[in-house]
């Protein structure tokens, strides 16, 4: 379930951890700022005003439509509407019918708003006969023809009113908005955000860390480069930073935009090749005829993180209550074999780069600190003892570290937490390994379920790590737990 061997390769070949840390990796000069474990950012939001106020007009709307729909055209009972409206609204949220946008457009809402109103009407009308309270014929659903047809243009209507509130807001009260990048690219769409006013972006300066030569009178200036990005943000206080010049190929700019939207910064990339708007990506947006995509929210800042932290808290609690005969008889054994302390507790690096004490069951007792904190493999450690060996090959050493989920050092699902010392070294071999720290740590992972536990490459476990947390979901977890319970019942020592 747990894995605390890696190994780094060399290009032509694995090569072992143990090998690397001795001779190549003490060679390697340290990638700049990215080898640095991540620092702890001070997180800069939007007004709450301007994040909420699109979304919970929208929503108002589709439900003022509704209700005033259904008085028109009374298709059934009160209840009917209500089941129709919670029906109605959760689709129309998934569907991204509420989220902020940079060009609005009621016609462009109208195909998604019918749909997801009949798909609604038809699971109403159907809860409804299941149930007996509403019997269907010819008028009845005729009239269920006629709710659906006056919801679907009053919401368009609504939206349009809204959208109209939204332009003029914007236009008194553009966002401060960086651009990375000062090229060609990246000076056109500052122009365009200079004159068009409704997208409700006011360009404040560009980020590049190339040398660019602006026009004299160019209405903006270059602030620096990307490491000036945090400091920006905070002296203008944008709240919207644009990326261009192909900023999604590139690790520097790729490193800045993850700063920003840890920031809280609403982050968009327009890509230099038009053809990744026809990827039909979700959120694809648009200024002024530029393909403009949207970065997704980190992890920890989507809706969903709230309820991966109630499951890890459960059914940590829960495994903790249901294994506590276990737990008492391996501390049993583990006292009987190295003596008191059956606890371990080590220092590894979690959340943006922090540390927190990790718990295990001993194995055996290190003769200091310091070969507890630098030793890479003690598998084979003529001082483990049978009761060691047993736990680590079951995994059992690993389970006080259900506490560490209960407390939030750690989640059930995400990359294997290393030791500060080793980040370090890894961090200066591989720049993506720090990226793996944006979420804590974890249990199990995407890694170990694929094979990347014991001695195999740090560069591909931090790989997927790393896409773990771009593609995270709560489907995505609850994949990687049940292939964690398979690879369980067939313990390997790793």
């Amino acid at each position: 379930m747990t894995i605390d061997h890696e190994s780094v390769p060399r290009p032509g070949g694995p090569l072992s951890a143990r090998r690397l840390l001795g001779t190549e990796l003490l060679e390697r000069p340290a990638a700049g700022p990215r080898a640095r474990p991540a620092p702890q950012v001070g997180r800069h939001r939007r007004p709450l005003r301007s994040r909420v106020a699109l979304p919970a007009g929208l929503l108002g709307c589709d439900v003022l439509a509704l209700a005033a729909a259904a008085a028109l055209t009374t298709p059934g009972p009160p209840p009917l509407a209500a089941a129709l409206l919670g029906l109605l609204l959760p689709l129309n949220l998934a569907g991204g019918l509420y989220r902020s946008r940079l060009t609005v457009s009621a016609l462009d809402d109208l195909p998604a708003l019918a749909g997801r109103a009949a798909v609604s009407t038809a699971f109403a009308v159907t809860l409804a006969a299941c149930l007996g309270r509403f019997v269907p014929g010819p008028a009845a659903l005729f009239r269920f023809a006629g709710l659906l047809t006056a919801f679907t243009l009053l919401a368009c209507l609504g939206r349009a009113a809204a959208y109209a509130l939204l332009r003029r807001a914007r236009r008194r009260r553009p966002s401060p908005t960086l651009v990375l990048g000062a090229g060609q690219l990246g000076q056109r769409i500052a122009a365009v955000l200079l004159e068009h006013r409704e997208y409700g972006l006011r360009p404040v300066g560009y980020l590049d860390s190339q040398p660019v030569l602006l026009a004299p009178d160019a209405p903006l200036r270059l602030l620096g480069g990307h490491d000036a990005l945090e400091s920006q943000i905070r002296r203008k206080r944008i709240h919207h930073v644009i990326a261009t010049e192909g900023a999604a190929d590139d690790a520097a700019t790729a490193a800045a935009l993850r700063t920003a939207a840890r920031l809280g910064c609403r982050v968009w990339v327009v890509p230099q090749l038009r053809e990744y708007a026809a990827l039909g990506r979700r959120g694809t947006d648009q200024l002024w005829g530029f393909p403009c995509l949207p970065l997704e929210r980190p992890a920890v800042r989507r809706p969903g993180w709230v309820a991966k932290r109630a499951l890890d808290v459960a059914a940590a609690g829960f495994g903790l209550l249901l294994l506590s005969p276990v737990l008492a008889a391996c501390a049993l054994a583990v006292r009987c074999d190295t003596g008191p302390g059956v606890l371990f507790r080590q220092q590894r690096t979690g959340l943006d780069g922090q540390a927190f004490t990790l718990l295990k069951f001993r194995t055996l007792r290190p003769s200091n600190e310091h070969e507890s904190a630098t030793r890479w493999n003690i598998s084979q450690d003529h001082r483990m003892g049978a009761v060691g060996r047993l736990l680590r090959r079951t995994s059992l050493d690993e389970l006080p570290q259900l506490w560490n989920v209960v407390r939030g050092d750690m989640s059930l699902v995400g990359p294997r937490p290393e030791r500060p010392y080793f980040v370090m070294r890894f961090g200066q071999a591989y720049p993506e390994y720090q990226d793996r720290h944006r979420v804590p740590a974890g249990l199990t992972g995407l890694s170990q379920v694929n094979g990347l536990r014991g001695d195999t490459s740090i560069e591909d476990r931090a790989r997927f790590d790393n896409r773990y947390i771009e593609s995270w979901s709560l489907w995505q977890d609850a994949k990687i737990l049940l292939r964690t319970a398979v690879l369980m019942l067939h313990p390997d020592g790793s």
